[in-house]
C-alpha cells in the first residue's frame, strides 16, 4: 500500500489561524487509514505537542475525535473551538505560532535534513518550519518516483 507524507506544512493554518493544526489533522487521518509515510508520527512530541498544549487541548481526546469521526478540516476546527468554549484567545494562537515559526533546529539536525533533501549541509537554514517543509517535499518526491 502506498503511504504519503502529510499534506499540510508546519506553517499551514486554517481560518482559526493556528499553524501546525492542519498538519496534525492530516497526519492523524492518514495514519488512521494506514497511509502515513514511515518516519512520521501522527501526533508527536514536537510541534504537535506545542499546538495541543498551547491551545489547552487534551491529546487523547483530540486523537479519539479524529480517529473515530474522520472529520473534514472545517469540522475539526469547529470541534476545537467548541472544546475551548467557543473562543480561542488570540494570545494563545499568537504564542503557539510564534514558537513554532520561530523555532530553530540544532545545526546537526538541520544538516541532516538538508543533506537528505539534496542541499549542501552548509546551506544557512536552521529554521524548523522550513526544514520540515524541505523534508516533506523530499519524501513526497521519493514516494512519487519510487512508488
Amino acid at each position: 500500500m502506498q503511504k504519503f507524507p502529510p499534506i499540510a506544512s508546519v506553517a499551514a493554518k486554517g481560518p482559526l489561524g493556528v499553524v501546525q493544526l492542519p498538519r496534525l489533522w492530516s497526519k492523524v487521518l492518514l495514519d488512521q487509514k494506514g497511509l502515513l509515510a514511515d518516519g512520521y508520527y501522527p501526533c508527536g512530541q514536537g510541534f504537535d505537542k506545542v499546538v495541543l498544549e498551547g491551545l489547552g487541548l487534551d491529546r487523547e481526546e483530540v486523537l479519539q475525535y479524529l480517529t473515530s469521526e474522520m472529520p473534514t478540516y472545517a469540522q475539526f476546527e469547529s470541534w476545537v473551538v467548541g472544546k475551548l468554549g467557543g473562543l480561542v484567545p488570540q494570545e494563545k494562537i499568537d504564542k503557539v505560532n510564534e514558537y513554532i515559526l520561530g523555532r530553530e533546529f540544532p545545526q546537526e539536525r538541520a544538516e541532516t535534513i538538508l543533506a537528505n533533501s539534496g542541499f549542501p549541509k552548509e546551506t544557512p537554514i536552521t529554521h524548523g518550519a522550513v526544514l520540515n517543509q524541505l523534508d516533506d517535499w523530499q519524501e513526497f518526491h521519493r514516494y512519487l518516483t519510487q512508488g
